[in-house]
């Protein structure tokens, strides 16, 4: 499922399987995790590329782009008893400013109109679980470093 226009100014294309579409995803991903990451382990390019390429493969990204800047990824995948939201990566300069929120907001509806429930991952220490609670994400489940959560279907 591809995502609609989110009026009045946020485009969705799909990215392709193409070196550079996918550096731009991986570039994404370094500039808004990269920061979360260090605060554990060091940065090792080899390993996050890889764990980024095999994540590549198996779903599909979107480009998150305003006008002329490209401010990010997102993928969202439908699953015949839930959405999957993952890999949304703004750069910095658009942090902080609502966008979040809005592409967010954007595929809960999305998710609303299927009737589908919406599951996700982040890293514990990752502030980004405030932006999902205030969402209506509940926890479901957490590993050594993830938090699992779910935004059950609005009644």
């Amino acid at each position: 499922m591809d995502i609609p226009k989110l009026q009045p100014d946020l485009i969705f294309p799909r990215l392709k399987n193409t070196p550079a579409d996918i550096d731009f995803s991986f570039e994404a991903k370094r500039a808004a995790m990269g920061p979360h990451i260090m605060r554990k382990w060091a940065w090792d390019e080899e390993f996050q590329r890889n764990v980024h390429f095999r994540r590549y493969q198996e779903k599909p990204f979107f480009e998150i782009t305003s006008a002329e800047n490209r401010l990010g990824t997102v993928s969202f995948q439908v699953f015949p008893d839930h959405v999957r939201f993952g890999e949304f990566y703004l750069f910095p300069d658009f942090q902080g400013q609502g966008t979040g929120s809005r592409v967010l907001q954007h595929c809960l509806q999305l998710a609303d109109s299927l009737t589908l429930p919406v599951r996700l991952e982040y890293l514990h220490w990752n502030p980004v679980g405030s932006l999902y609670r205030r969402s209506g994400f509940i926890e479901i489940g957490q590993s050594d470093i993830h938090c699992f959560m779910e935004r059950p279907i609005p009644e």
